[in-house]
């Protein structure tokens, strides 16, 4: 098996029930200029005024400016990496902080490490083993470097893929939490997932409860959670490289109250 990285265990089951998923109106656009990629992205508030933010991408002598971006209140978003060896990912994200990383693979081990040089407040490291029976163990760890120094957070977990089926087994708030997320694809049309949390407060909370169909006219996705939210979407090419989602929500106990979300790419 190929070893992943320790916060994409679960990524599975919370992607389906996640992804697409929207309450927004936005418009995005990619382009490619040459050996430049530009991308805009425009929102609409509640209040009905538009926000845009204006990136693009490129790599220059080994170097890989992966986001270089302008948003509408004025910041600046820069993510740049480097591979100096084999196996070896050197990062660099900046934005309202600043962090600088590095990833390590070799074989069925991924690791990673990332310091805040910003405020120079901490260290986080991941590790993650893929076996061959289909399972994948790691954990990760943050140490704080001011304030009250020491290990401030620190999980584990576990993925298991047999066939058709796909289960994650993490731990969150140091180890006070377990969530279980389960995928499986019925056949090549089908897909459902569930997610679901446990701790000494509440003994089980379903997150959610879904699934993805690929229907003729497009892919439709669905979900409710313990919260009482169901949520549907339908995610369609319109026209070459144009894709369209369309998403809506409301509450069992208060029809009145549906959300929408329309968002198109090209």
């Amino acid at each position: 098996m190929t070893a992943v990285k320790f916060s994409d265990i679960a990524k599975g089951p919370s992607d389906l029930l996640n992804d697409d998923y929207t309450t927004k109106v936005s418009l995005k656009c990619k382009k490619a200029a040459g050996p430049v990629a530009v991308t805009i992205e425009t929102n609409r508030g509640s209040g009905g005024a538009l926000s845009s933010k204006v990136g693009t991408k490129f790599s220059y002598a080994g170097l890989s400016f992966d986001k270089v971006q302008l948003t509408a209140d004025g910041g600046n978003v820069l993510e740049t990496s480097l591979k100096p060896a084999a196996g070896v990912k050197l990062s660099f994200k900046g934005g309202k902080g600043a962090d600088l990383g590095v990833d390590y693979t070799k074989g069925s081990l991924f690791a990673t490490g990332v310091l805040d040089v910003k405020d120079m407040s901490k260290f986080s490291t991941s590790a993650s083993v893929a076996l061959s029976s289909g399972l994948n163990l790691g954990g990760n760890a943050t140490y704080a470097l001011s304030g009250k120094t020491g290990i401030s957070a620190f999980n584990v977990g576990a993925s298991y893929s047999s066939g058709p089926l796909f289960a994650t087994v993490t731990t969150a708030s140091k180890m006070s939490q377990v969530n279980v997320g389960v995928l499986y694809t019925v056949n090549s049309d089908l897909t459902i997932a569930s997610t679901t949390t446990h701790s000494s407060s509440k003994a089980c909370d379903v997150l959610g409860v879904g699934g993805a169909y690929k229907a003729p006219f497009g892919t439709l996705k669905g979900k409710v959670g313990s919260n009482g939210i169901i949520s549907a979407c339908l995610i369609k090419e319109v026209a070459p490289k144009v894709t369209l989602t369309a998403s809506g929500s409301v509450a069992a106990s208060d029809l009145s109250n549906f959300k929408y979300g329309l968002g198109i790419v090209m």
